[in-house]
């Protein structure tokens, strides 16, 4: 594959990056994501936190109410993060090495633009 015809994160990232409050539930969590297709948001923090949608499960798997569980207590802190200019093998890479399935993309000037997920990396690769 030539330099031309490469795809970058920011040719497959999901636009407008979806996010949660740190005080939102876990339920307000998996609505949000229900609502709009997706299996992960960026929560608000500083820096910014993610919380998928297999967080969501384990809340479930062990018995407790998502309703009473705030996302803080089970999402990722300080997440990876990628620049919208990298190329999709290097995002493939990131996800192997590090074991997740969500990138947040970051613009040159610390703004959260959109996020790229391992099914995007899976079509665009396949």
């Amino acid at each position: 594959m030539d330099r031309t015809t490469r795809v970058q994160a920011q040719d497959v990232m999901s636009t407008p990056l979806e996010t949660v409050s740190s005080g939102a539930t876990v339920q307000e969590a998996a609505s949000r994501m229900r609502e709009e297709e997706i299996s992960a948001l960026v929560v608000t923090t500083d820096p910014p936190s993610i919380v998928t949608s297999t967080d969501v499960l384990a809340v479930a798997a062990e018995g407790r109410n998502p309703g009473d569980v705030p996302v803080t207590d089970v999402m990722t802190e300080s997440v990876e993060t990628v620049p919208p200019e990298i190329y999709l093998e290097e995002v493939a890479a990131m996800m192997t090495s590090f074991g997740i399935k969500h990138l947040p993309v970051v613009a040159s000037d610390d703004e959260y633009v959109g996020m790229v997920s391992s099914t995007d990396v899976t079509e665009q690769l396949s």
